[in-house]
């Protein structure tokens, strides 16, 4: 064969080890490199297959003790001094995969969308919550943050007969649950719910930069960053500044409020 039609062998995943064992005895250099890159790939599909793997230890342990429909909770948006802080639920199939699902944070941009797009394409069900800032000062970010994760499971369409929970635990839910610290690393069914708010939340934020164009929403996603306290300084506050949050708190006291 030429090197070129190995090359184009090499790309499909249903090689016999016949075929394989054919272009590791070919000693043309060219072929060599191609063996070697291919190899790689391999080793590093086969460690995401086992990373997956370890991240659904949780599931696959509650399906065991008889649960079916297993939720992965998780918010974003509990630190910027703007913007709502957004909870999701979300239900994955028992068989599903999803290459490179991870925490959130740990994801590029373009990862985190293509994610974002299967999960809500092949999901049994999810749901995305908002509490905005004005909610954020009435009940206080800790207590907005369980009120909205509480609202994405009541909003889920399938109801769920167990919870996995990104280390804030629930109290007065009629549904047996687990509580993980770093569930988003541990937990594919967390992980896909941080997923689904982060970009959900981003998206929001980036909505909001438009209309408030000082603060540059559109890459600090309402954290408080050098360009954003600049901003404060010179424009004030805008509608969706959490007014209980310092700095804002601080220039309100002191009459800077542009709203």
């Amino acid at each position: 064969m030429k090197i070129s039609e190995i090359k184009e062998r090499l790309q499909f995943d249903n090689l016999s080890q016949e075929e394989l064992d054919n272009f590791r005895a070919d000693e043309r250099v060219g072929v060599q490199k191609l063996v070697k890159a291919y190899d790689k790939k391999q080793k590093a599909i086969l460690k995401e297959k086992l990373d997956y793997r370890a991240r659904s230890l949780y599931e696959k342990k509650c399906r065991e003790l008889g649960y079916k429909f297993i939720a992965g909770i998780d918010e974003v948006g509990r630190g910027p001094l703007a913007g709502p802080v957004v909870a999701s639920a979300v239900i994955l199939k028992e068989d599903s995969y999803y290459p490179g699902l991870n925490d959130s944070k740990k994801l590029s941009k373009g990862r985190r969308e293509a994610l974002y797009e299967e999960i809500i394409k092949d999901a049994v069900a999810y749901a995305i919550v908002e509490m905005d800032n004005y909610q954020i000062e009435k009940y206080n970010i800790y207590q907005a943050t369980k009120l909205a994760m509480k609202k994405a499971i009541s909003n889920l369409e399938v109801k769920p007969d167990f919870l996995l929970i990104d280390a804030m635990p629930l109290e007065n839910i009629a549904i047996d649950s687990h509580s993980i610290i770093k569930g988003d690393t541990k937990s594919i069914s967390i992980a896909a719910a941080s997923i689904l708010a982060k970009v959900h939340r981003d998206r929001l934020m980036v909505e909001y930069a438009k209309k408030y164009p000082y603060y540059d929403f559109e890459n600090n996603m309402g954290y408080g960053t050098k360009k954003h306290l600049i901003g404060l300084e010179e424009y004030g506050i805008c509608p969706i500044h959490r007014r209980d949050f310092e700095p804002i708190k601080s220039m309100i006291k002191k009459g800077e409020r542009n709203e």
